[in-house]
């Protein structure tokens, strides 16, 4: 049981899905910090800040000024779309890629190459024969 247990943490995906973590963690206080201390003072420019602090579009409600916080919004969106940026483009993109290149060591390429497929006219050849063959009765070959 321990064995399996040392075979799946050293799997290369489980390291790989570990340091994603790490890093989508530090990556996301950077873009926490860049939202709150640039994008969130380019948005007081045209919304003034509520009484709590709160960036957003002010709506009178029944027990007085709600606030939607639109800051806390793009901060979370910004935040989301850069750490997956990142994530893609740091992980994913290069595992693929490494992937690909294994397969195609490997002799596993699934598509065809240029030069295996056949051409428009050889195709026309063939089925000028299977329909030679249909007319003169005969069964068509493999």
């Amino acid at each position: 049981m321990i064995k399996g247990f040392k075979e799946f943490i050293l799997r290369g995906n489980v390291i790989d899905l570990a340091v994603a973590v790490v890093i989508g963690a530090a990556f996301t206080a950077v873009v926490n910090s860049i939202v709150s201390s640039i994008i969130n003072p380019l948005i007081e420019i045209f919304w003034k800040p509520a009484e709590n602090g709160m960036v957003g579009i002010p709506v009178q409600g029944f027990y007085g000024e709600v606030v939607f916080p639109v800051g806390d919004l793009l901060n979370a969106v910004i935040a989301f779309f850069a750490v997956a940026l990142v994530v893609y483009f740091v992980f994913v993109h290069p595992m693929n890629l490494m992937k690909q290149r294994a397969a195609a060591k490997a002799g596993l390429d699934k598509e065809p190459q240029e030069s295996q497929l056949p051409t428009e006219q050889e195709i026309l050849v063939q089925i000028r024969d299977l329909l030679q063959q249909q007319q003169d009765g005969t069964s068509p070959k493999p």
